[in-house]
């Protein structure tokens, strides 16, 4: 059984291996080829949730793979999305079930503040916005739930991890930042 990230699924698929430990042991980013059918799978879901119309940089999407069952998993700020997740995926050729286990963020004005204040800090560092903030998915996403934050995707070096944590911790009302950002490093190492 492996579990996947989106983010962490691009990036592999782009030739680079991420690695990182994770805070929770059903959401990690361990990646041990499977049988070619489930790499199949594995390709044909990240494509179907990434390209969802309402996916975005405060949403998390992560999914896993058990020979022909996929859990979904993550966290997203519209109802709609999760339900849109689980169409998608259940049309895949090979999977025979879907669990949908994606939480669904609740309704706060005060949460969806944090969040533009958080982008703004972020993807407005002229260091970070160049790198990460000009792509369809952007790869750093940010989860707010009742003022705590989680910082989720990947990331080219450590250094802009930090700096990715330092401008989320500077952001006045939040209680907490968990910055799970995997660090990228090149094929081979």
């Amino acid at each position: 059984m492996r579990t996947f990230t989106l983010a962490v699924v691009s990036a592999l698929l782009a030739g680079s291996a991420a690695h990182a430990a994770k805070h929770d042991k059903d959401h990690n980013d361990a990646f041990i080829p499977g049988a070619r059918d489930e790499a199949d799978i594995v390709k044909e879901v990240r494509h179907r949730l990434v390209t969802l119309p309402y996916y975005g940089v405060f949403d998390d999407l992560a999914f896993r793979v058990d020979e022909n069952v996929v859990t979904l998993m993550g966290a997203v700020t519209q109802p709609v999305l999760k339900s849109d997740a689980e169409s998608s995926v259940k049309s895949v050729k090979g999977v025979a079930r879907v669990v949908n286990n994606i939480e669904v963020l609740p309704l706060s004005p005060m949460d969806d503040q944090i969040r533009r204040a958080e982008y703004r800090a972020i993807y407005g560092d002229p260091m970070l916005s160049d790198r990460y903030a000009f792509r369809a998915v952007p790869s750093i996403h940010i989860l707010v739930k009742n003022g705590n934050v989680v910082l989720e995707g990947v990331v080219a070096n450590q250094m802009d991890k930090s700096v990715v944590g330092l401008r989320a911790n500077g952001v006045p009302g939040v209680f907490s930042v968990a910055n799970d950002l995997v660090v990228e490093t090149a094929a081979g190492k």
